[in-house]
């Protein structure tokens, strides 16, 4: 590749990206531009726009390359997505053909002609310029070092418009290929430019699919101030288009009053109306199971599932509808360390996503609130909301769902932890919770596992106070980082792939191979299960008549170099907060910290370990 190509390819990715490509995507453009390129001009497609690194709508990937031009026989628009691999052999994974194994990765990763097929449906579902002409859109994976001895197991994938696959040895054939979808004698430009100008929302096609998905598949039934908070925000959707004006909703409740259900059947009622609308959280574990659990049939419904950070680019009332979950873990601004300099405009992430929407929807607990920097509160969103002159409602949740639906453990539990006045109060069992307190966490785990082989849910987490190991090798054991006396077990697993048997970190609290990993509060929260084990550890200590909360006994590397002592104290809290809450039948506790063991006892009525009350 032309020296000058690369060095101007270079200066562009860092503006649009904030930092420099790796060295093996400098390699693959070195490699495979000119493939790509060379092809082009022998099939005299020289006038064609090529762009480069093309960011996907909403999302973070980038597709290798896409092709604009005009059809040779319709004289429309006309796009070939292009992904480009240097693999000269790659083998079918033996249960699944959309995945394959090649040398240089460790473990499957999807086809190419999977991985193409994915970004032109992806585009026809949120690029405005396609969704009313799908047929505009063609993909293709171009495998420029390959013989087809050296891939031919891989076209046990069936082909089709958004995804064909070409080898070295079928150069001619891709030659062909691109002229019946890009005409020799046009140029591309303006092509170009409708794609680029193309608005990212949801389209009909892909709400008709959700509406069916999310609303029709759960049937979920509201209750009271659920109902209540549902209505509102269809209430505030017909306002807002009757008379062109925006509004925010914040509706707050602690575990287990329903928000996520409230948001679930807001998508569903909304895209079946045909209202543009995305959900959005930030949190990882939350919006893979979410993406999991509504498009658990149609893979293309997990892409109405965003992250806060989604929108950093976004135009203003680009979709009619944003409903934010989790949405005390909003933080100050979008930007990380891989943000370009170009979208670093220090403006706060709560403002980017009032200013998406015509109706941003924000439900919380402000009690969940567990990192330095998290910033969704009442107040916050208020507060935001009347710098912008806009109205906001505020709908609370009384009813409680979570915790066997016990109230009362739930003010046991803010009241123990001083979240709410009055101090620690003795626990007074109602038929709904069980609470008990365990004298070792072996006692604790064994009491779990039994509960566990008969069949229900159940998972033991802890406090952030031990040091997390990275992950072994495939086929290696897991680190037991956690050591209490003679007693050791790993954490669960930070990545995105499963090791040694266990789940991948966005799935501990739903997969039943997540019994044996601890889970922390960043996995653990937004979920619930059956039983749940929590085990506090010296970040937070009963001393005389009140909590002590240690900074130093955290190892959570938030905490290192972030807020004040004040702060500290409150998220770690919020932690036990959020890991106490997450049981729906019953909970069981233990302290590294005897005095507060013996404190525990005293409020839960135990005398000894494991009594069920």
């Amino acid at each position: 590749m032309d020296s000058s190509l690369f060095l101007h390819l270079t200066e562009q990715f860092f503006h649009m990206h904030g930092y420099r490509p790796t060295a093996s995507e400098s390699r693959s453009w070195e490699r495979s531009i000119p493939a790509l390129m060379d092809v082009l001009n022998e099939a005299g497609l020289g006038d064609v726009e090529v762009m480069l690194e093309y960011a996907l709508p909403l999302n973070s990937k980038r597709a290798d390359a896409v092709l604009a031009g005009v059809h040779p026989v319709t004289g429309e628009p006309s796009y070939v997505v292009v992904e480009l691999k240097q693999w000269s052999q790659a083998e079918p994974e033996e249960d699944d053909p959309a995945l394959c194994r090649v040398d240089s990765y460790t473990h499957p990763v999807l086809t190419p002609v999977e991985q193409v097929r994915r970004y032109c449906e992806y585009l026809v579902n949120f690029n405005g310029a396609l969704a009313a002409h799908p047929g505009r859109i063609n993909g293709v994976a171009y495998l420029h070092n390959a013989a087809e001895s050296g891939v031919a197991a891989l076209r046990e994938l069936a082909f089709d418009e958004h995804g064909t696959l070409f080898t070295a040895e079928r150069r001619g054939a891709l030659l062909d290929h691109l002229r019946t979808r890009l005409s020799t004698e046009h140029a591309g430009a303006s092509a170009a430019d409708e794609l680029l100008r193309g608005r990212p929302v949801p389209s009909r096609q892909l709400m008709a699919v959700a509406a069916d998905e999310v609303r029709d598949r759960e049937q979920f039934v509201l209750l009271d101030q659920q109902q209540v908070a549902y209505r509102m925000v269809l209430n505030a959707v017909s306002r807002a288009k009757r008379s062109d004006h925006k509004e925010v909703v914040i509706v707050t409740g602690g575990p287990g009053t329903g928000k996520s259900v409230i948001a679930l059947s807001l998508l569903g009622e909304l895209f079946r109306r045909g209202v543009p609308a995305l959900h959005a959280t930030g949190s990882q574990s939350f919006t893979k199971t979410m993406r999991k659990v509504a498009g658990a049939r149609r893979r293309e419904v997990q892409d109405l599932f965003k992250y806060f950070n989604s929108f950093m680019t976004a135009e203003k009332n680009a979709l009619d509808v944003l409903i934010c979950d989790e949405a005390h873990r909003i933080r100050e601004t979008s930007a990380n360390r891989y943000t370009a300099a170009v979208h670093r405009t220090g403006k706060r992430q709560m403002e980017e996503l009032i200013d998406v929407a015509r109706v941003p929807v924000f439900l919380l607990d402000e009690h969940q609130v567990v990192r330095p920097g998290e910033m969704g509160t009442v107040a916050e969103i208020e507060a935001a909301a009347a710098k912008k002159g806009l109205a906001c409602r505020v709908v609370p949740l009384d009813s409680q769902f979570r915790c066997g639906g016990s109230g009362a453990y739930l003010r046991w539990v803010v009241r123990l932890l001083g979240l709410e006045p009055g101090g620690p109060v003795v626990w007074d069992p109602d038929d709904r919770m069980r609470l008990m307190v365990a004298d070792s966490p072996r006692e604790m785990e064994a009491f779990l596992e039994g509960r566990f082989a008969q069949g229900y849910g159940a998972r033991l987490s802890a406090g952030y106070c031990w040091p997390w190991s990275k992950e072994p090798k495939p086929g290696d054991p897991l680190v037991a980082d956690i050591v209490i006396g003679d007693w050791a077990r790993p954490w669960n697993l930070r990545g995105e792939r499963s090791v040694s048997g266990a789940p991948p970190s966005a799935l501990w609290a739903t997969d039943p191979a997540g019994f044996g990993q601890v889970g922390c509060v960043y996995t653990a929260q937004g979920f619930e299960y059956d039983w749940s084990g929590v085990i506090i550890g010296p970040d937070l200590i009963w001393r005389g008549d009140r909590w002590i909360t240690d900074r130093a006994s955290s190892e959570d590397p938030v905490f290192k170099k972030a807020p004040s002592g004040a702060d500290v104290d409150r998220l770690i809290r919020n932690t036990y907060k959020v890991l106490l809450t997450r049981g729906m039948i019953g909970t069981v506790v233990y302290s590294t910290d005897p005095e507060t063991r013996q404190k525990l006892r005293e409020l839960v009525g135990a005398t000894r370990a494991i009594v069920t009350v």
